[in-house]
């Protein structure tokens, strides 16, 4: 007697297209939302919605315990710079969108350059590029900036620092915010009485979706590469304190004791 019993597996279920439409559904509608707060994020970070009054500051040329200016990065000599006598030569009116770099007049035998406007990012290999199609290497490049892109001025201030270039601060002249960093790559770096070198706290565009302590972290890394770069350039780092006590939408300029206490200038020229 034969066994009839039916030896058949069971059909397989036919998928069901409605669990997939909703899990698709789903990713859509989490794109959505991380793409909103990637939004909010970003302006929150670019723009100011405490209400808080911003605070009066002095105008005009600093003195001691009296450094701490508006920022205006816009502008190409703010009053702060005592424009003294002005440096032989044309300046521009108003600042550049990032970094041009052109030839100055020789002054005493030697080839001078000038970096002009703020930095921004790409300007590093701009400059590079400057650099290498020029037959020789300027003795000395002049500053005027109101800074920028941080990593960008350390990359600077290492290039001035292999070709062996000096660097200049002449009067009417500002180097601010990111802009001392590449000013310090200078073998030599002179600055007149009648220009002004400042510092503030850098920007670090950290999303805020991040957890807190991954966006600390990346700041202190920041910072340590600063320390690191300005301990190379043979500065003393603790010049940074005046940076990290003042608001990124102030300016602390520096005195001349300052920067030769720090060897930020290795010399004051009248």
């Amino acid at each position: 007697m034969t066994d009839t019993a039916d030896s058949q597996a069971p059909a397989p279920a036919v998928a069901d297209g409605r669990g997939i439409r909703r899990g698709l559904r789903f990713f859509l509608v989490l794109q959505i939302l991380v793409a909103g707060l990637l939004v909010a994020t970003d302006a929150m970070t670019r723009w100011d919605f405490s209400f808080r009054p911003s605070p009066d500051l002095p105008t005009g040329p600093v003195t001691p315990g009296d450094q701490t200016r508006r920022y205006e990065p816009s502008q190409p000599s703010p009053d702060f710079a005592r424009p003294g006598t002005e440096p032989m030569f044309d300046m521009p009116s108003d600042m550049p969108d990032r970094l041009t770099f052109t030839d100055l007049p020789p002054e005493g035998g030697l080839d001078r350059g000038l970096v002009h406007g703020p930095i921004e990012p790409g300007d590093a290999e701009r400059f590079a590029t400057w650099l290498a199609a020029r037959p020789d290497a300027p003795d000395r490049i002049a500053f005027n900036s109101p800074g920028g892109a941080l990593d960008e001025a350390l990359v600077i201030g290492r290039t001035l620092r292999e070709a062996g270039i000096e660097t200049d601060m002449l009067p009417g002249m500002i180097c601010l915010s990111a802009c001392p960093y590449m000013f310090a790559g200078g073998t030599a770096r002179r600055v007149s009485s009648d220009a002004a070198v400042g510092m503030h706290q850098s920007y670090y565009e950290t999303p805020g979706y991040l957890p807190a302590f991954i966006a600390v972290e990346d700041i202190q890394h920041a910072q340590g590469r600063v320390m690191d770069y300005l301990i190379e350039m043979g500065i003393d780092p603790g010049v940074m304190i005046h940076s990290l006590r003042t608001p990124p939408d102030e300016i602390y300029v520096l005195l001349e004791d300052e920067l030769t206490d720090s060897r930020l200038a290795t010399e004051i020229t009248d």
